[in-house]
């Protein structure tokens, strides 16, 4: 099968499309024929061994000088084509989608609990670029209620158009922050107030929200705090950007993070959004009844999923990236 790997960390030229043997399912899994993947912020940082901390942090996906699995990608949507012997839920011809690693090939092997069906009103596009980031918005939410303020800090990315649309739904009163090519964007999402990060300091404006979602990592945590209620919350999950290679990165602010949260008035939350197959059945329900919209910046074939990277790192995409396979 065709499928996009690499053998050392580095940018996207190392990245290659070629053949590989056709993986084989376990007990507990699915092989799944992939018709679409999406690409996700995670997939540079494996790709790159980026942060460098990364590598000693999480063994079991960073190796020394490659990652652990050589072949990309996390997001998928396609086929059943075989089960393994343990699998109860799922059989061979349903249409689904999930997150495992591997996803940018033409067969994925994925656990059946990160694996839901496929509505048939949900396009394959659609479905291929809920899972990471459609979980990771929905579970930095959960807590919003009618009437509250938040604000997402990176709101025209792929976690960040999610998140706008779930506050909203959730009848928060949505502040976006973005640059300024994505404002247009991120209102017609339903953000009642939009911030030009470029023009707007939003830590400095002296406004208070009663939940900051922070998708970028660029600003200190005392700074954060001071955006945000005291009886508010401050969910952590920035992702970086790409500078060619650092030391620790983002993951500064979730170590001061994680440490100083027993000694802050409002509620910290580091986010670990683990995929589970309800919360995929959940957003591909509210998906389907319109509540939220999977936004689609560019799609590539699977072939060109190096310059589906390179995009994203270097102009900043908007929402998502999609290959088609």
């Amino acid at each position: 099968m065709k499928a996009i790997t690499q053998d050392r960390y580095g940018p996207p030229e190392v990245l290659e499309y070629k053949d590989i043997e056709q993986p084989v399912p376990g007990p507990h899994e699915v092989l799944v024929r992939v018709r679409a993947a999406s690409v996700n912020a995670r997939d540079w940082h494996v790709m790159r061994g980026d942060p460098y901390v990364a590598r000693l942090m999480d063994r079991s996906t960073f190796g020394r000088r490659a990652p652990r699995n050589p072949v990309r990608g996390t997001d998928f949507a396609g086929t059943v084509e075989a089960v393994g012997p343990a699998v109860t839920r799922l059989r061979v011809g349903d249409e689904v989608f999930g997150e495992s690693e591997g996803a940018f090939a033409e067969l994925v092997c994925a656990p059946e609990d990160v694996v839901a069906v496929r509505p048939e009103a949900l396009p394959v596009e659609q479905a291929a670029a809920l899972p990471l980031a459609g979980n990771t918005a929905l579970l930095g939410l959960r807590h919003v209620r009618p009437g509250d303020r938040v604000l997402v800090n990176g709101a025209s990315g792929g976690v960040g158009t999610f998140a706008v649309q779930l506050a909203k739904a959730a009848g928060a009163t949505v502040t976006a922050v973005c640059g300024p090519r994505n404002t247009d964007l991120v209102r017609s999402l339903g953000a009642d107030m939009v911030i030009d990060r470029t023009r707007t300091d939003f830590t400095a404006s002296g406004e208070r929200h009663d939940t900051v979602f922070d998708l970028v990592g660029n600003r200190s945590l005392r700074a954060l705090g001071r955006a945000v209620d005291p009886n508010g919350t401050l969910v952590l999950s920035g992702g970086g950007t790409s500078r060619g290679g650092s030391i620790i990165g983002p993951v500064a602010l979730i170590i001061r993070g994680m440490a100083a949260s027993r000694f802050v008035r409002h509620r910290l939350v580091v986010l670990n959004a683990a995929p589970t197959a309800a919360n995929l059945a959940e957003l591909a329900g509210l998906t389907t009844a319109g509540t939220i919209t999977p936004v689609i910046d560019r799609t590539y074939p699977l072939s060109d999923a190096a310059a589906a990277i390179r995009y994203m790192e270097t102009e900043h995409a908007r929402a998502k990236l999609v290959l088609t396979v």
